[in-house]
C-alpha cells in the first residue's frame, strides 16, 4: 500500500535522482528561428536533434513583426538564434538585446553574394520608395539556400558538437533536394514564352527569383510591405501592363489583395493565384515547407503565363 509518506518520498526521489545518461542525451537543442522560412530550413538540417521554435508563424510579416515579453522568454532560453539579416529582421536586435540571452547567433545570410533593390533583371528602378540597400529576400534564389544551410549546419554543430554527423548527413541530403528544385523550377520557366515572362506582384519580393531564372517581376510596393504603394505607383503599373501586354497579376499571401484585384479589373491582366514570398503557409497548406513553397509558386507562375494552363 502506497501511503501519503511513501508518495512524497517517490516524488522528491524522482526530482533529486540524477538524470541517466540516455535520458539526458535525448534533450533536444533549444533553436529559435525569426520567421517561419528559417524555421523550415532548421529543421531540415537539424532534424530530431533540436526543438525549433519560430517567433513570426506562417501567414505573419516579419517586416512589421511587434515582439512580445513572452517571445523575449522564447529567445532566452536558445541556445542557437537563427536570423535572416540584412536588416529583415528590423526588431531582432532589440530583441535579442532584451531577452539577454546567451544562443549563439546565426546570420543565415552570411556569405550571400546580396543584390541590391531594383538591381534585380525585373527592374531597373524603386518605384519611387526609400528602400535602398541590400534586398533581404535571398531565399528566393535557390543557390542562396545552399549556403543558408550552409550556415545553419555550422551553427548547429558549434551549439552541439556531439551531433555533427547528424547535422553534416542532414545538410547533404537537404542540398540534394535544393538541387532537384532548381532543376524543376528551370524547367518550368523555360517552358513560359519568352514574351510572357513578366509579372506584376505587389510587393517587390522576388528579386533574386528574377535575377537567377528569367521572370520579370515589376511591383508598386518596396521591398517591405511596411510601405504603402502610391496612387502614382499604381498608375504607372497601369500604364506598363498595358503597354507592355503583362499577361499576370499575382498578389502575395502576406499582402492585401485588393492592390492586385484592382490593376488585374483594369487592365484585363489575369489575377494568378496567391504567391508565398516571406512566410510559408500552414504545415497543412500549400506552402508548408520551404521546397513546398518554391513549387507552389512556380506552379501559379506557369499556369497564369504558360500558353496553356498547367495541369
Amino acid at each position: 500500500m502506497i501511503t501519503r509518506r511513501t508518495s512524497f518520498a517517490l516524488i522528491s526521489l524522482a526530482l533529486f535522482t540524477p538524470l541517466s545518461p540516455a535520458f539526458a542525451q535525448a534533450e533536444k537543442l533549444p533553436v529559435v528561428a525569426t520567421f517561419s522560412i528559417l524555421g523550415d530550413l532548421a529543421k531540415q538540417i537539424a532534424g530530431e536533434r533540436a526543438d525549433v521554435k519560430v517567433l513570426v508563424g506562417p501567414g505573419g510579416d516579419a517586416h512589421v513583426f511587434a515582439p512580445t515579453p513572452a517571445d523575449a522568454r522564447t529567445l532566452s532560453a536558445a541556445k542557437l538564434v537563427v536570423v535572416n539579416g540584412l536588416k529583415f529582421e528590423g526588431w531582432i536586435d532589440r530583441l535579442i538585446s532584451s531577452s539577454k540571452t546567451k544562443g549563439k547567433v546565426v546570420v543565415a545570410t552570411k556569405g550571400v553574394k546580396t543584390l541590391r533593390t531594383g538591381q534585380s533583371s525585373s527592374h531597373g528602378h524603386s518605384h519611387g520608395h526609400s528602400h535602398a540597400g541590400a534586398d533581404p529576400h535571398a531565399w528566393q534564389d535557390v543557390a542562396n539556400v545552399k549556403i543558408y544551410v550552409a550556415n545553419i549546419r555550422d551553427g548547429l554543430i558549434g551549439a552541439d558538437p556531439d551531433g555533427r554527423s547528424v547535422y553534416e548527413a542532414n545538410f547533404k541530403a537537404y542540398v540534394e533536394k535544393l538541387n532537384a528544385l532548381e532543376a524543376q523550377i528551370k524547367a518550368a520557366v523555360a517552358s513560359i514564352p519568352p514574351e510572357r515572362r513578366k509579372v506584376i506582384t505587389t510587393h517587390d519580393a522576388f528579386g533574386y527569383f528574377a535575377a537567377a531564372y528569367g521572370l520579370q517581376f515589376i511591383a508598386p510596393q518596396g521591398v517591405s510591405t511596411d510601405a504603402a504603394a502610391s496612387a502614382q505607383d499604381v498608375a504607372r503599373i497601369i500604364r506598363q501592363i498595358r503597354a507592355e501586354k503583362i499577361p499576370a497579376v499575382f498578389a502575395e499571401n502576406i499582402s492585401d489583395p485588393r492592390m492586385a484585384t484592382r490593376i488585374a479589373q483594369e487592365t484585363g491582366a489575369k489575377l494568378g493565384g496567391a504567391l508565398y514570398s516571406d512566410q510559408l503557409s500552414a504545415p497543412d497548406g500549400p506552402a508548408g515547407t520551404y521546397i513546398d513553397m518554391v513549387r507552389h509558386n512556380i506552379r501559379e507562375l506557369t499556369k497564369a503565363l504558360g500558353d496553356q494552363p498547367a495541369p
